[in-house]
């Protein structure tokens, strides 16, 4: 894995604290796109619209009582593809990306990496997405109210150990709104992979440690890994346990997908020049979970052989 030398966080945190708190920031940093290519039709200027409006929505709502500077806003990217309009309708699917820094580096890593297939709402030209905390506003801004509280959640998890908490609990009360709407994508049992499953993943007893995992990984192994490669990629490595727990008790979590979407790769970065039985230890962990992905896999365990 390539770290650079540059002093990140540190620096932010340092500069943030002589902002003065009018400089204080919303806590969001959304890149959002809307995808239209499967519609035919003059819808230009509404879905220019929408897209301004998820945008907005999510950058510009307060959603913590947390103070951020400008710098340390969290980066996500939010990315709608519209398969259909018809009766003020849209159905489509999102991608939804969320990333954060690596201390002393210039290298972000990959929080979450997901794909949302249950996605309906309804929306005119000249709508607005209203937010409203104590009730149900509609299944669009259901959807944004909770994507930007997983952010959130999974944000404060990789800093302090179940830091996100406060958000989780906001998600799940999103998903108990909806769920009584009866739209699509929040039923639990509905599917494997819907947001009742995401939001379940994290908090049901039987995976909730992938949420330790986080921690560890990030704080304790990524975060050290620039000032000591070893000490941080052992506590990577210890981490990765509990995928392997998460597995023997609920195989088909969504857990398991979302983690390798988000890690795989960064995994074959940083075993690349790990000893030998590190890098077979973390192999024979992650081949029975991941079966299908022999050729990354098998790079973990080759590691880097210039080396």
């Amino acid at each position: 894995m390539e770290f650079g030398k540059t002093v990140f966080l540190p620096v932010l945190l340092s500069l943030a604290a002589l902002c003065p708190a009018s400089a204080a920031a919303q806590e969001l940093n959304c890149n959002v796109e809307v995808n239209t290519s499967s519609i035919e039709g003059t819808y230009r200027n509404m879905f220019d619209e929408l897209k301004q409006n998820i945008t907005e929505y999510f950058n510009e709502n307060k959603w913590t009582n947390a103070q951020f500077s400008p710098m340390e806003r969290i980066e996500c990217r939010f990315f709608l593809t519209v398969k259909e309009y018809a009766d003020d309708k849209i159905k489509g699917d999102i991608q939804v990306q969320l990333s954060r820094p690596v201390y002393n580096s210039t290298y972000t890593t990959t929080l979450m990496n997901f794909k949302d297939t249950k996605v309906e709402f309804e929306y005119r030209e000249g709508d607005q997405i209203i937010r409203n905390d104590n009730g149900w506003n509609g299944n669009l801004a259901g959807i944004l109210d909770f994507y930007a509280y997983l952010f959130l959640a999974l944000d404060f998890d990789s800093f302090s150990p179940r830091g996100g908490q406060a958000y989780f609990d906001k998600a799940a009360s999103v998903v108990q709104l909806a769920q009584s709407s009866g739209e699509i994508g929040w039923r639990a049992f509905e599917d494997t992979k819907n947001r009742s499953a995401v939001l379940s993943s994290f908090t049901d007893s039987n995976t909730g440690m992938i949420r330790d995992m986080s921690y560890q990984y990030h704080r304790k192994g990524l975060d050290e890994m620039v000032t000591s490669p070893d000490k941080g990629r052992a506590a990577i490595t210890e981490s990765l346990k509990a995928i392997g727990e998460v597995y023997a008790t609920a195989p088909m979590s969504v857990a398991l997908s979302m983690f390798r979407d988000a890690k795989l790769d960064e995994l074959v970065n940083i075993y690349s020049k790990a000893p030998q039985n590190e890098r077979e230890q973390v192999y024979e962990l992650l081949n029975p979970i991941y079966p299908t992905d022999t050729e990354r896999l098998n790079k973990i365990r080759k590691g880097d052989e210039k080396n």
